[in-house]
């Protein structure tokens, strides 16, 4: 800039026919410039002359030749760049040194692109699709098989089971009953509506039953202590003549000896063994 001011602000020499730049409306010679307010640059540590061009990122500067990127040297002028730990990258040395691969197509997720993140992985958002559909899943809803993801639609379509007590689609858990599934919480009892999927139950005519309600409503009572004969477990139990005994309940009358794998005689009411009904 040719001088229309008289002196240098600093130095108080004259600027006539001598180049000059302002600061805050007052005029400087090239070189008291420089020395009061040029900035050094980041790479080469010289000063960015008054009559060079100052490139600025994040309070640090740059000659405009000197503005690289660390790794591949390759100017960053008007181009995208990231910074890692104060070091500046062109886009591909970074996207080799730091950025996350798609689990889908194993390629660099490259800065400033969206990614999705599910699991501990990343994917492209043009990856991060339903299995089946191929639409985008985005923020919706997904349920993954075999390490694939689907859509809750689509899952329900292909695989999902549903529920022989309800009709409705078991997503998760669920219990399996004479081959059939159902939900946790339509697996309940018969009669009082008990869940039945953390507790002992039984089954009679394909419907299942709280231990409670089988020996009120279906179980046989013992001949002898008159409590209901389950099976609870798989005991065993004796039957004979229309009438029943749990296995530790049937024993002699008189002598109380086990009758079970024993012969023994019916006398009326009473199971005798062998002896007591040859004394009788």
């Amino acid at each position: 800039m040719t001088s229309s001011h008289t002196d240098c602000h600093f130095c108080l020499q004259s600027l006539r026919g001598r180049k000059y730049a302002l600061r805050e409306e007052n005029a400087y010679c090239v070189p008291c410039y420089d020395s009061l307010y040029a900035n050094p640059c980041q790479e080469c540590k010289q000063l960015i002359e008054c009559n060079s061009k100052d490139l600025a990122y994040k309070g640090r500067h740059w000659h405009e030749g000197c503005f690289r990127c660390a790794k591949c040297s390759r100017s960053l002028v008007e181009k995208p760049f990231a910074a890692k730990d104060e070091v500046l990258l062109c886009t591909e040395c970074y996207s080799d040194e730091y950025s996350s691969k798609c689990f889908h197509c194993q390629k660099t997720i490259m800065p400033g692109s969206r990614k999705m993140e599910f699991k501990g992985s990343s994917w492209h958002e043009s990856c991060f699709v339903c299995q089946y559909c191929q639409q985008p899943l985005g923020t919706k809803p997904l349920i993954t098989k075999d390490n694939e993801n689907y859509c809750v639609p689509c899952f329900e379509k292909q695989f999902a089971h549903h529920c022989y007590a309800c009709k409705k689609v078991i997503t998760s858990g669920g219990v399996t009953y004479h081959d059939q599934p159902w939900h946790k919480e339509c697996f309940v009892c018969a009669v009082c509506k008990t869940q039945l999927s953390r507790q002992r139950f039984i089954s009679k005519d394909e419907y299942p039953y709280c231990v409670d309600c089988f020996s009120k409503f279906h179980a046989k009572k013992c001949a002898a202590c008159k409590t209901p004969i389950t099976a609870l477990g798989g005991a065993k139990y004796i039957s004979f003549e229309e009438r029943q005994w749990h296995g530790e309940c049937f024993s002699c009358t008189k002598c109380s000896i086990s009758l079970v794998g024993q012969e023994f005689l019916i006398r009326q009411d009473d199971i005798l063994c062998h002896k007591c009904g040859s004394a009788s």
